[in-house]
């Protein structure tokens, strides 16, 4: 799974973890420092919980008997990435927004699944599901919600901090490829994204790509390094590129046709 991390993931959080422990030091020197870091992270604990709060007192929680298919898949995708503690997994009601996240309180992981996203499954798109779980249930494997919390000091200063977050989701969306085995559902995930989850069928992938290199300018660019997610044209393209060669990722595609891809580790 090495092969799989994105090299900028940890170029970005070596440069952010000195930064933060610089910065933690600043503080820690004077005792008005170390206020304000209790202070604050008091503040962001009580934050962090009333939201989880409200989504376990009033979201779905999956489990066996409560949508069984994507308890099963959680399961089985968890096991394969080693993640020996599964998750709590929630279903929410979401107006008609397509998102999902991964978090942590007090050393319990958590996945939140937006509704609109898990009404894919009714229309057969199961799959692309599994990419939308998998690619959090690699934010688990790879700590990045622990890692956040590390470099928190660094994760504010401009630029910085969201080049790790896109980082990151690179690095989760060749996770997710590999471990659901459909390279094509992970492009449809990623078009649902974009356009919703009827409309991604009529997308043009390769007229969709092109037009992310005609739209240029300040503001193009000034958007795209201050997201914490890299454009979904550029998902899109590393994950063709990861199905095109999965050999450099040290995997092997033992299937392969134009919708699918069943990869094993080599």
């Amino acid at each position: 799974m090495e092969k799989l991390i994105h090299a900028n993931e940890k170029t970005y959080y070596t440069i952010c973890l000195v930064i933060s422990i610089i910065m933690y030091l600043s503080l820690i020197i004077s005792v008005i420092g170390i206020v304000y870091i209790l202070i604050g992270i008091l503040i962001t604990v009580i934050l962090h919980g009333l939201a989880l709060a409200q989504i376990r007192s009033n979201g779905v929680k999956i489990s066996e008997y409560q949508f069984p298919n994507i308890n099963k898949k959680v399961q089985e995708i968890s096991a394969k990435m080693g993640i020996r503690d599964i998750p709590d997994v929630f279903i929410i009601q979401s107006d008609g927004l397509l998102n999902a996240f991964a978090t942590r309180f007090f050393g319990r992981n958590f996945i939140v699944l937006y509704s609109e996203i898990v009404e894919i499954t009714k229309d057969k798109h199961d799959d692309e599901l599994n990419f939308i779980i998998a690619h959090e249930l690699a934010h688990i494997q790879r700590n990045h919600i622990t890692k956040n919390s590390l470099i928190l000091p660094a994760m504010w200063i401009p630029f910085l901090g969201n080049a790790y977050s896109r980082a990151c989701e690179y690095t989760c969306d060749r996770f997710a490829t590999a471990y659901i085995g459909n390279a094509k559902a992970s492009v449809n995930a990623l078009l649902i994204l974009a356009v919703g989850k009827t409309l991604f069928m009529d997308v043009n992938v390769e007229d969709f790509k092109i037009n992310h290199k005609r739209e240029t300018g300040f503001f193009i660019w000034l958007n795209d390094i201050l997201s914490t997610h890299p454009p979904l044209p550029l998902r899109i393209k590393e994950v063709e590129y990861f199905n095109e060669f999965p050999e450099y990722f040290g995997f092997q595609t033992v299937y392969k046709n134009k919708k699918s891809i069943t990869i094993t580790e080599s």
